[in-house]
């Protein structure tokens, strides 16, 4: 038996999910029939490829060589048949996906200004995995996604991605009457005993991240609440609970947003698409779209405003 591309995916889609079984799922196989593909696999390649930990698949030394590979290959095919098929989709369609951020209200617009005569389609979502899978399914034509500093969300061919926002602080949001309100900005420390609402997305990273800088901080956060973003402002401004928050979203009534000292929370911004949907052009104008759309709310919170003129390194290159 030789390897084919069907393999090549089999084991991109394993180290994607971290599970046979959702592996299995994306690819349209039997769970049973993708674990007797992988050990074939193994014994073309001479090894192991995965073991099983605590969090799911973890790829061996050999694994990680063999994936590697595997993209690079899979990449450089798909680039190729998406070339030949002309690079845009359906004329006059654009599904686009977003993250929870303060620009979708202004996205469908200037995307649409920078790519005239498409009509955009949103979809907003908590978490860029999600996103991430939508694309992955043609579902979704590109997306504009966030990834925690530290973390990183699995795109293959034919999605790639170019970075909007390399770095930018995430905030904290509570009530105006909250003791620590008036303060410009809020150690994390002293946040020790509050009641958090669990950031959205968590299964990207934004929960570990939280856990990760609080415990830096010394303490563990007390999570009580998951809420979508909407549900979250009355918990917030009844001084019930704390949430972490993009810093342009402008503060709902009877709450604050504020910095965080030392910036524990860190984000970036990649605006990502597949490569047989969008032609390079059509790309570049989203890109531009997106980052006029961004870059149009980080005056909502005079603070964040502040902190993004002061860092030139950071704005979208147009």
């Amino acid at each position: 038996m030789d390897l084919d591309i069907s393999h090549l995916r089999m084991v991109c889609a394993m180290a994607e999910t971290g599970s046979i079984t959702q592996a299995a799922a994306r690819m349209g196989m039997s769970q049973p029939a993708m674990s007797n593909q992988l050990r074939r696999v193994e014994e073309i390649v001479g090894g192991q490829l995965f073991v099983r930990s605590r969090t799911g698949l973890e790829p061996t030394t050999l694994g990680g060589q063999v994936i590697s590979r595997a993209r690079t290959v899979l990449s450089e095919l798909d680039t190729l048949f998406g070339d030949l098929h002309g690079g845009d989709g359906p004329a006059g369609t654009l599904g686009l996906g977003c993250v929870h951020l303060a620009c979708v209200a202004s996205i469908v617009a200037r995307v649409s200004e920078a790519l005239p005569g498409r009509t955009v389609s949103l979809r907003i979502e908590p978490s860029s995995i999600l996103l991430g899978d939508a694309l992955a399914r043609g579902h979704l034509d590109a997306a504009l996604i966030g990834v925690m500093e530290g973390f990183d969300v699995p795109l293959s061919a034919p999605v790639v991605t170019r970075t909007l926002v390399p770095r930018y602080p995430i905030y904290v949001t509570l009530a105006a009457a909250h003791p620590l309100a008036d303060r410009d900005e809020i150690s994390l420390s002293d946040l020790k005993d509050e009641h958090w609402i669990g950031p959205p997305g968590a299964d990207d990273g934004s929960l570990a991240s939280l856990r990760a800088s609080c415990r830096k901080a010394g303490f563990e956060p007390t999570v009580q609440y998951e809420a979508p973003s909407g549900a979250a402002i009355p918990l917030v401004a009844a001084g019930q609970a704390i949430r972490l928050v993009d810093p342009s979203w402008p503060p709902n009534p009877g709450t604050v947003v504020r910095p965080l000292a030392g910036e524990p929370q860190v984000a970036k911004l990649l605006v990502a698409w597949r490569r047989d949907r969008l032609s390079p052009e059509s790309a570049t104008a989203l890109y531009r779209g997106l980052a006029a759309a961004f870059v149009e709310h980080v005056g909502n919170n005079p603070s964040f405003g502040d902190w993004w003129e002061s860092h030139p390194e950071v704005h979208p290159i147009v």
